[in-house]
């Protein structure tokens, strides 16, 4: 008998994109074939986020699109798994009869078992568990073959008033250092040479077992696995980000030097509101330190939180051209059901939240390019990660997988993709860089 093929559809973050590597690897150790194209697909399945309302309607309309290969393709189940399905079972199961199997955010582990029985009796199964352990398995990589996400975390126990993620995935729990580095070591005897790590709170990691972060001493101990080329670290918070891991970053050898420290805002009692764990002193002293040690910064901000005057909305402004982050996401704030902020009183209207993005865009364009300039004669180490025309695209140490810009290259050899060579900068724009291969 032919096994069957499977597609999956992955959506919301890099933490999501581990698990679906996850169930892409239980499914093939289960026998079944894996296919890109949804057309193909005998089970399709759509790993879902549910952080914020633009993410939910995504996954929605995702799960419809895929719903449709039921009558123009081969697809005989829909799964539903992720975010959306832990936080959202009843009424998915309720309201969307193409769902034929919904696991949540805890269930990967139960793939294969569910499937098997929707097939043979016919069944819609459901399991959505309370969040607990880490589940660990063979991946299949969706990243290029050079790259990897290694998620050190799961949950958050910061408890944000925007955020729903403690009521989808749990409290912090910091997933055993040998397990991640075992991950570490298989991926790079595989090829990966560029290693992410991830988590919720990435600088949280160790504090679950009392005490401070053991963050710097994990990225130590990872630093020195052969094949490891670069290490990467992203969402820092400020208050367990200290020297330790800033002289990390600057200093070692395979370290990235780039922070990424979402911070959502400066004015200390927006700050407060939000239930952000440090102040803007917190904020401003890692930023001082970032700068002083070289290393790239990149943020992320929420605009229009429930009761931001336009004297703390001009405070961050400020703070943006006194900080210049090389890198910034900026988001209006969206009222998620269940937590305290969507309570507040003073809400932002819609308009002024979207005026108050643009500005802060704007000024981020500028500081962007400023900081780009700057580097223009810099040689650095560059990874090929494609070809665009005549040119080859890259990023350097500074520049993050799929958030980030990229630097354009020419070169009069030709250059393999994942290898990493010298180049000079020469050019840029707000984004994006270009230089020659040394």
């Amino acid at each position: 008998m032919t096994a069957l093929k499977v597609g999956i559809v992955s959506l919301g973050c890099n933490k999501n994109r581990v698990d679906s590597e996850i169930a892409l690897g239980l499914m093939q150790d289960a026998g079944y074939r894996l296919t890109p194209d949804p057309a193909e697909a005998d089970i399709l399945m759509v790993n879902t986020c549910g952080f914020i309302g633009p993410a939910k309607e995504e996954s929605i309309d995702t799960i419809l699109e895929m719903a449709q290969y039921k009558q123009t393709g081969k697809c005989r189940l829909l799964v539903v798994s992720g975010c959306l399905a832990q936080r959202y079972e009843q009424a998915l199961m309720d309201d969307m009869p193409e769902i034929d199997v919904l696991l949540g955010v805890n269930q990967y582990q139960c793939l294969p078992q569910a499937i098997e029985k929707a097939l043979k009796t016919g069944e819609r199964v459901a399991s959505v568990e309370d969040p607990k352990a880490f589940y660990e398995h063979r991946r299949v990589l969706t990243t290029p073959s050079y790259s990897a996400y290694i998620r050190i975390g799961e949950g958050c126990s910061n408890r944000c008033t925007f955020c729903a993620i403690p009521l989808i995935r749990g409290n912090y729990r910091s997933r055993a250092q040998e397990d991640i580095l075992s991950e570490i070591r298989a991926l790079a005897d595989q090829g990966v040479s560029e290693h992410v790590l991830v988590a919720q709170d990435t600088t949280r990691y160790g504090t679950d077992h009392g005490g401070h972060t053991t963050l710097p001493a994990l990225l130590t101990k990872a630093s020195e696995i052969d094949g490891v080329h670069w290490l990467r670290v992203l969402y820092c918070y400020p208050d367990e980000t200290n020297e330790a891991l800033l002289d990390f970053l600057a200093e070692n050898s395979k370290a990235c030097p780039y922070l990424d420290l979402p911070i959502q805002h400066i004015n200390d009692t927006i700050l407060r509101r939000m239930h952000r764990r440090g102040t803007s002193a917190d904020i401003r002293r890692c930023v001082r330190m970032a700068h002083e040690k070289g290393i790239t910064l990149r943020t992320s901000l929420i605009v229009g939180f429930p009761g931001e005057t336009e004297a703390q909305f001009q405070e961050l402004l400020d703070f943006m051209e006194e900080a210049r982050f090389d890198r910034l996401g900026a988001f209006a704030y969206s009222p998620e059901e269940g937590t305290p902020a969507a309570d507040m009183p003073d809400q932002i209207p819609e308009e002024v939240k979207q005026e108050r993005l643009d500005r802060l865009m704007t000024l981020q364009s500028r500081i962007s390019l400023r900081a780009n300039q700057a580097r223009i004669g810099e040689e650095t180490e560059v990874l090929i990660t494609g070809k665009q025309d005549s040119l080859y695209r890259g990023r350097s140490r500074r520049e993050a997988p799929e958030t980030d810009g990229e630097i354009l290259v020419s070169s009069a050899r030709a250059l393999p993709i994942g290898s990493y060579v010298r180049a000079r900068l020469t050019s840029a724009d707000v984004y994006d860089m270009r230089g020659v291969v040394l």
